[in-house]
């Protein structure tokens, strides 16, 4: 009996404690007091940004393109011959003054040709004025034979009245009318030179005109046997030597102006249109005379820029012209700017001249437009910004944009200025979300100079 009571009593000892504890531990759990709740904290964006800066805006374009001479002329041999002297510099990039002798060819069978003609012309001269006085010698002679024949004809007038009265024989009137005849014959003769004369005079001189233009075309071609610079030039291909045998029309070296280099660029339409004030921008359109293109951007500056590793140079230019048609493929148009005498404002070490071939930066330059807000490129989003208001909350705006300029943008409407425009990611935007912001001073003052010109794009 007493065994079988003990191992109850234990199971007893075992399973009291244990309800007892897991008693204790629910009636904890359901009156122990909730967690505290704690108010949850508005997360804050930190942002950069700019105050909208307002700048009197220099508009800028630029383009690309390469250096070449303003005037190029190809020396070419209009006759043949024998080169027999030569300039002492003629040689590839040598630079000549205007009318310096290049070449002189062998002019000898041209100044036989001139003497040959020059003795032809004296000749037809000399005959013509032979003429005019056999003409004057002609006319006293028929004057005084004229004479003649009137007294010839009275005497045969009063012989034939002598023998109507049968004063004198027939015989007699016949002879003296044979002399009125041979009177009258040498008359006719005097006068038939007299008629003749004007053809002759019309033959020599139509034969001294072509003698003439013989001559001043051997002329001519004596003159061409020497070869000018017709201008300050720089010579290019030059390949000859004294004592060759040149052709006529053969090429014998290309000369450079050295008075004006222009650079051709391509600019959209768009870009030269906002160079111009506004009121000239409606009469800003393709294929424009030149003229017209001249008047439209007569103030607007140009500068040529040549980028060489780590140095540049600089040459101020002017619009020239726009060339006559648009480019097929981009739809650009090329627009010529000159620069004047290249190689006087060259500096060793400093400013080398441009010269054909160099590849060139231009940059275009219209009247100040004042009072304009900018924006860098990469705060206006699809026409719109964000800003910061006072409460330091992000804000969206519509803006209108005027015009873009390599990595700035114009603003039409939209912000006066002043507004603090972010300027960094502010995905994802949330209107109306606090935020903190951090003024970045360097890039508005980069804004500022940019759009003022005073620093490089």
């Amino acid at each position: 009996m007493r065994q079988l009571l003990y191992p109850k009593i234990r199971i007893v000892l075992i399973i009291l404690p244990v309800a007892a504890a897991v008693a204790v531990v629910a009636y904890l759990v359901m009156h122990r007091p909730g967690p505290e709740k704690e108010t949850e904290a508005e997360s804050v964006r930190v942002l950069r940004v700019i105050e909208a800066p307002v700048a009197d805006l220099v508009p800028r374009a630029t383009g690309y393109g390469v250096a070449e001479p303003g005037q190029v002329w190809e020396a070419v041999a209009e006759v043949k011959g024998t080169v027999v002297e030569m300039h002492p510099q003629l040689d590839s990039g040598e630079i000549i003054e205007a009318e310096s002798i290049l070449v002189k060819i062998d002019p000898t069978e041209y100044e036989l040709t001139v003497a040959r003609l020059e003795a032809g012309i004296e000749e037809i001269r000399a005959k013509i004025s032979e003429l005019n006085q056999e003409e004057k010698n002609t006319k006293r002679l028929l004057a005084i034979e004229r004479r003649s024949l009137n007294l010839a004809r009275k005497s045969l007038e009063r012989q034939r009245a002598a023998m109507e009265r049968e004063a004198i024989a027939p015989d007699q009137v016949d002879r003296e009318e044979r002399n009125f005849l041979q009177q009258q014959q040498k008359v006719r003769q005097l006068e038939n030179t007299l008629s003749l004369i004007p053809a002759k005079r019309k033959s020599l001189k139509a034969s001294l005109a072509v003698n003439q233009a013989k001559l001043d075309q051997a002329e001519t071609d004596l003159a061409k046997t020497t070869i000018r610079a017709p201008f300050d030039c720089r010579l290019s291909n030059v390949n000859l030597e004294t004592g060759q045998f040149v052709r006529a029309g053969q090429s014998l070296f290309k000369a450079h102006g050295t008075a004006v280099t222009e650079v051709e660029a391509r600019f959209r339409t768009e870009q030269l249109r906002n160079l111009l004030d506004t009121d000239k921008r409606s009469r800003f359109q393709p294929g424009m005379r030149t003229d017209t293109f001249r008047q439209l951007f007569q103030n607007v500056g140009a500068v040529v820029r040549l980028q060489n590793g780590n140095w540049s140079a600089d040459w101020n230019a002017r619009v020239d012209r726009v060339r006559e048609t648009m480019d097929a493929k981009t739809r650009e148009m090329r627009v010529v700017a000159a620069v004047d005498r290249p190689y006087e404002k060259a500096q060793p070490g400093v400013r080398p001249p441009l010269t054909a071939g160099m590849f060139c930066e231009l940059t275009l330059s219209g009247p100040i437009q004042p009072k304009k807000v900018v924006l860098p490129r990469t705060a206006v989003h699809q026409g719109t910004v964000f800003t910061v208001d006072h409460q330091q909350r992000l804000r969206k705006k519509q803006v209108t944009v005027d015009f873009v300029q390599s990595d700035f943008v114009v603003l039409k409407s939209g912000l006066s200025g002043g507004e603090k425009v972010v300027v960094s990611d502010p995905s994802p935007a949330i209107t109306g979300m606090k935020v903190s912001t951090t003024a970045d001073e360097s890039l508005r003052e980069h804004l500022l100079n940019i759009s003022q010109a005073k620093e490089a794009h």
